[in-house]
């Protein structure tokens, strides 16, 4: 029996095509959470919560937060107009970059730092909220978000733009080039 050869060149295709796949389904998952969260599509926000109907996206899931050393900050932050538009604009931004493939470090960035601030609000370390009640956290430290945080610096860090995204314009644009962070 012999083996068989897989060209070198296939096995780099499929891997910027799943790298691609990854970042593009990372991005709809940003836009998923802003649309249903400014529109409330009845998901998570029911359309009298929405955003656009002078809701908060913050209230709810910071509003009730009783965990952890940061549980009176976060509760302070929920609903004020400034972390609502952090959000909601954070949201979109990375959903955008990601999905069209441009400014991915950025997106990396402030997309990791949105997980690890949602990671902190559920502080998934304790077992018991400030009630005595049980968290049901799964497992102490590598939660969905510090998952996601590390997708974002994949995406950025690899050839995840190199195909079915909009990287090269970008990168020739004139400000683009005066600031390669932004690519």
């Amino acid at each position: 029996m012999s083996a068989v050869h897989v060209p070198v060149r296939t096995r780099t295709d499929a891997g910027a095509m799943s790298l691609a796949v990854l970042r593009i389904a990372t991005g709809l998952l940003f836009l998923w959470a802003f649309f249903d969260k400014a529109f409330g599509l009845g998901y998570a926000t029911p359309a009298k919560n929405a955003w656009f109907s002078g809701g908060s996206p913050t209230k709810g899931f910071l509003g009730h937060v009783n965990v952890g050393p940061f549980q009176s900050t976060f509760r302070d932050w929920a609903g004020a107009w400034w972390a609502d538009t952090l959000f909601m604009v954070g949201l979109l931004a990375i959903g955008v970059a990601l999905v069209l493939g441009i400014g991915l470090r950025v997106a990396a960035v402030t997309g990791t730092l949105m997980m690890l601030l949602m990671w902190a609000a559920e502080w998934p370390l304790a077992q018991h909220d400030s009630a005595g009640a049980a968290t049901m956290s799964t497992n102490p430290v590598i939660d969905y978000h510090i998952v996601y945080a590390l997708v974002l610096i994949v995406v950025a860090t690899t050839a995840s733009s190199a195909i079915w995204s909009l990287a090269q314009w970008w990168s020739d644009l004139p400000f683009v080039r005066a600031n390669p962070w932004l690519k």
